[in-house]
């Protein structure tokens, strides 16, 4: 389980292959605090550490993962978000996050707002019900507060502090980000659907 409040990013070192498909990224002093079976999330995706190096990490990428996340689009040297999971003595910031992304979707447009930007991320249909204004939303596994919504995309605000430590200061119009809706509202939106099953 992760929150959304990213610790730090990595780099990309060597990408899964047809062969071998281990992901190794570049953590620095983050690996100590790792060891093997331990899950961190990478750009929003929980992944298991099977192989700790001098400040590197290694994870088997599922072929699953890689179909429906961002990390089968990664490149050599591309910096990622990474967060360590939570700690229940520690005080939690952002919202509950699995790690399990729900799909990958562009982003439609960033705009220029004074020092903070505007990001506009589409969504698919089956999430209408997921997103409400100041609701939560993982993109990249970034905690962000859901702004405004149309019947296709949401927007999200960045502040500086948030550009300047996570990978979104890279992102262009038509890359693809990893979005897990927020927990609660899928779990309420699955109860009110089995209610109407039921009438």
């Amino acid at each position: 389980m992760f929150t959304g409040i990213i610790e730090s990013m990595g780099v990309v070192e060597a990408l899964p292959e047809a062969t071998d498909k281990m992901l190794t990224i570049a953590v620095g002093d983050l690996s100590r605090e790792l060891h093997r079976g331990m899950s961190l999330a990478v750009n929003g995706c929980c992944l298991t550490v099977c192989e700790i190096g001098e400040g590197k990490l290694k994870f088997f990428v599922l072929e699953e993962t890689l179909r429906a996340t961002t990390l089968g689009e990664l490149k050599k040297g591309e910096e990622v978000n990474l967060e360590l999971p939570l700690r229940m003595e520690a005080r939690w910031g952002g919202h509950f996050v699995t790690g399990h992304v729900d799909c990958k979707q562009p982003i439609e447009s960033i705009k220029d707002l004074g020092q903070e930007k505007e990001f506009w991320i589409s969504y698919p249909a089956f999430a209408r019900g997921f997103l409400v204004p100041k609701g939560s939303i993982a993109v990249d596994g970034i905690s962000l507060t859901v702004g405004k919504i149309t019947a296709e995309s949401f927007c999200v605000w960045i502040t500086p502090f948030t550009l300047a430590h996570t990978n979104l200061k890279s992102k262009r119009v038509g890359d693809r980000v990893n979005l897990e809706f927020d927990l609660l509202a899928k779990y309420t939106a699955r109860i009110l659907q089995g209610k109407k099953e039921d009438d």
